[in-house]
């Protein structure tokens, strides 16, 4: 990682260019900027009120930082110069490199930085509002502060966008990372993140170049007690590379870099609204211990409201303790319903004392954090001061009781942007809205749920994914099935024949009832080419009106499952391997029950997978029901892994259903895609147990 603490916080900073560069030097001066800055240009004589100079050579000192606001032609040769005399890194503004389709020119840009940090190019530049140095060639929302947040995004027009909030979050830095021809969002946010000023980091993702740097860098900031929170957009379908296959219906790119982030202990957030209520909370409180909550409304409406939106988020909201409830009735009367959330009615609306000696009564050890909801008039037509009592209450309820607090708007503009600036100065958590809100809480609440690994979770390196340049073919199911058994797992007891007359014969081994599947068709229970529960006697018959196949499977079938699972595994360029869990069978894309995992993977790892699925009570147990062997589906499910990890010639696996029942776990289909590899054509496909 390059070296970036004298780019970001310089003490001086030469500006290139005309306009470009005389707005850099206006945003530095207008938020106080201490340092130096020297304007670089040809012919003028001054810019934005300052003495040009002529050329590099001319310059009083090496500065800190350069903004190239210059054409892509002359941007190499300045690079190249800045570089030579020993500049502290520079960001190049101009467009028309390798986003355009020119990557040769790109190429020369980083190779003329050399050692030199460089940001972009076709990069907006950064903000230091700590310091108050700007690389930012137009106008921004933010003010100076002591200590805030980083926003690091690979758009430029949404960290402008987020950059104006106006909903009290202390922003420290904004940064851009344009093309990361040189330097990479993950080295910009871990630059940003050793920042002892900055509390949490906001990333807005597009794209991940390598997945292993950003993992460790969120080991790394969750071990020195900072979170990463994300967008990650840009989640296009799976592309068809395994034609068919149930899983690209489940398992899309969407997952992947869900499941990705989520291993990585990255909260992902899927608003900019949330993302700013999210890192405001964690600014404020460093995420919260539990996700317990209490709330305090002065209205039926809004408590209603609150506990109807409060319901699709994993929040607990306790019983008011008997002890505190009876403080409550004593102070509010019979009138008053007591529950969580509380409307306390209006009855002490105004009455500082009273309503202190209530917002404590909702408050205590039994709650990780208490709201009070609250919208505040509009400054411009109405007056806010009747409101204020009840601010001053719960600040002096939350000292008394030790408890940490929040004011919830019922909608963002109900918090206005100078209030909730000031509460968060005086800690207690300003939350814009019912909706952004509620979601930032439940996200705040499980950054610090898990056990932090004292090893970095990394995912598996996709180098070796493929052999051969031509696109992975599919498998036989009977020749799928051989490489499953072949490699640890189980697999039904069969048989393969290409004459009905001869199945019976063939089959005489197999234990009825028996499954008959016609071989070289995908989605066969679709089509008719799936016959079950058939006599030896039967095979013939139903064979005969199977027309179009490559030739039958029969098998004997799994008696008694409890459950059906679909288990997919997949390559991905970006993360490595991805595992798809989700309910099997015939209803699999109907349900779209799923989870995802990145390997690599362990046992809890699954199980926590396979208890996220709707279909979990049915394995536990469901209604009486006998429990499925859910630690022989996780030992299957292990040996896929290790299979599609040690042969790269494989693209994918998927198995529909893993058929489950109360004493083992069998691949009772199989889908396998291979690249530039012969499969075996063996005649029977074996059994084990």
């Amino acid at each position: 990682m390059p070296e970036l603490l004298r780019l970001f916080q310089p003490k001086s900073i030469a500006v290139y260019g005309g306009s470009w560069a005389e707005n850099v030097i206006h945003q530095c001066q207008k938020m106080g900027f201490g340092g130096d800055i020297w304007p670089v240009h040809p012919h003028r004589k001054s810019i934005g009120g300052l003495t040009c100079f002529a050329s590099i050579s001319e310059l009083p000192g090496v500065p800190d930082a350069a903004f190239l606001g210059i054409n892509r032609d002359a941007v190499i040769e300045v690079t190249s110069q800045l570089s030579e005399i020993g500049c502290g890194g520079a960001v190049c503004f101009a467009s028309g490199f390798a986003e355009s389709g020119d990557v040769d020119l790109q190429q020369q840009l980083v190779a003329a930085a050399g050692d030199m940090p460089l940001l972009g190019p076709n990069c907006y530049g950064f903000i230091n509002y700590l310091d108050g140095a700007l690389l930012w060639p137009d106008q921004h929302g933010g003010r100076r502060c002591d200590t805030g947040v980083a926003l690091i995004s690979q758009s430029s027009n949404i960290a402008i966008n987020l950059g104006m909030q106006a909903r009290g979050l202390p922003i420290g830095y904004v940064a851009c990372v344009g093309n990361q021809a040189q330097t990479s969002l993950t080295d910009m946010t871990a630059a940003l993140l050793d920042d002892p000023r900055i509390t949490a980091a906001g990333l807005y993702i597009e794209g991940i170049d390598d997945a292993a740097d950003l993992a460790r860098l969120a080991h790394h900031a969750r071990q020195n007690g900072k979170n990463i929170v994300a967008i990650k957009s840009g989640k296009t379908a799976l592309s068809q590379q395994a034609a068919g296959a149930h899983t690209a219906a489940l398992a899309g790119d969407a997952a992947a870099s869900s499941a990705f982030l989520q291993q990585c202990g990255i909260i992902e957030v899927h608003s900019l609204d949330v993302l700013i209520e999210t890192l405001k909370t964690i600014h404020v409180f460093g995420g919260l211990p539990g996700n317990r909550i209490s709330a305090m409304c002065c209205s039926g409406g809004e408590a209603g409201l609150l506990a109807d939106r409060a319901m699709i988020y994993d929040m607990v909201w306790p019983d008011i303790p008997a002890a505190n409830k009876q403080q409550l009735a004593d102070q509010l009367g019979p009138l008053v319903h007591l529950a969580n959330p509380l409307d306390y009615h209006t009855f002490i609306w105004g009455d500082e004392a009273a309503m202190t000696q209530c917002f404590a009564g909702m408050m205590g050890d039994w709650v990780d954090l208490s709201c009070l909801v609250i919208d505040f008039p509009r400054a411009d037509r109405c007056n806010r001061d009747s409101w204020m009592p009840a601010v001053i209450a719960l600040q002096k309820a939350a000292k008394l009781t030790g408890c940490k607090v929040a004011v919830l708007s019922s909608m963002p503009e109900g918090l206005p942007d100078d209030l909730a600036s000031d509460l968060g100065d005086r800690g207690v958590l300003p939350l814009c809205g019912f909706e952004a809100g509620l979601s930032a809480l439940a996200h705040a609440a499980s950054a610090n749920r898990h056990m932090l690994p004292q090893q970095p979770w990394i995912p598996l390196a996709t180098g070796g994914a493929t052999v051969g340049d031509n696109a992975p073919t599919v498998l036989s199911e009977s020749a799928a099935k051989l490489v499953l058994r072949d490699h640890g797992l189980v697999v039904p007891m069969g048989i393969i024949g290409n004459d009905p007359a001869r199945l019976a014969d063939q089959a005489a081994q197999l234990t009825a009832p028996l499954a008959l599947k016609g071989q070289g068709v995908l989605h066969k229970s679709e089509q008719g080419y799936v016959v079950l529960g058939l006599g030896h006697g039967d095979l013939a018959q139903q064979a005969a009106s199977m027309a179009g196949t490559d030739g039958f499977l029969v098998e004997e079938m799994v008696t008694d499952p409890i459950a059906e699972l679909l288990v997919g595994i997949r390559r991905d360029p970006q993360y490595g391997i991805h595992l798809t869990l989700a309910s099997g069978g015939i209803m699999t894309e109907l349900w779209r029950d799923s989870q995802s995992l990145i390997l690599p993977v362990d046992g809890p790892a699954i199980t926590g997978a396979l208890a996220a699925l709707k279909l979990a009570p049915v394995l536990g147990g469901f209604r009486g029901r006998p429990a499925a062997d859910i630690e022989s589906a996780i030992r299957q499910i292990l040996v896929l892994c290790d299979l599609i990890t040690s042969d790269h010639s494989i693209a994918a696996i998927e198995i529909n259903p893993l058929m489950i029942t109360a004493n083992k776990a069998v691949a009772a289909d199989a889908l396998l895609w291979r690249y530039d590899r012969p499969h075996h054509n063996e005649q029977t496909t074996g059994a084990t147990s």
